[in-house]
């Protein structure tokens, strides 16, 4: 079970809804020993699987997009899990068709998107697969709203993703 103190958890919570997010995320890396992999995964309920899911994709696609995010080797725990879904029935609508749009491309690009390259060949990358543009500036753009539901989302449902200590 994930646990998380109550004081740790208010005091993320006054400081705003990505310290929030950050307190729980953290909480349930600290449980499975700090990595995400199969094993740990294993550990997790789809709730927790999801949020961690949400927090990877944020960062990656707020760094450098999703050609970033995919050429780092999490395209398949996004686009090849029930990820999409998950969002969706949290009432993340937009991110939902965001998921869905996106992962036709990544479809379409993985491959060569996902090869090892130097420095140099992967700034090219933004060139060569500029579908992606629009994808990356809307993300940015509906971040802050984004994060904003999933915070809720977790805070209406916090007993899904932790055990909250005294």
């Amino acid at each position: 079970m994930i646990t998380i103190k109550h004081t740790t958890l208010q005091e993320a919570a006054e400081k705003g809804m990505d310290e929030f997010l950050q307190a729980i995320t953290d909480s349930i890396y600290e449980a499975i020993g700090g990595a995400l992999t199969a094993e740990t995964m294993a550990k997790l309920n789809s709730d927790q699987i999801t949020l961690l899911a949400y927090i990877i994709l944020r960062d990656a696609v707020m760094d450098g997009g999703f050609v970033e995010l995919i050429h780092n080797g999490y395209g398949p725990f996004i686009y090849l899990n029930p990820f999409a879904k998950a969002v969706r029935n949290w009432g993340l609508h937009d991110l939902y068709k965001m998921i869905s749009e996106t992962h036709r491309l990544y479809g379409k690009y993985h491959e060569r998107i996902e090869k090892d390259c130097t420095q140099e060949e992967f700034d090219a990358l933004y060139e060569q697969f500029p579908e992606f543009d629009d994808y990356d500036d809307a993300f940015v753009e509906h971040e802050e709203e984004f994060t904003s539901d999933v915070a809720h989302y977790v805070d209406d449902h916090l007993e899904d993703f932790c055990e909250i200590e005294k």
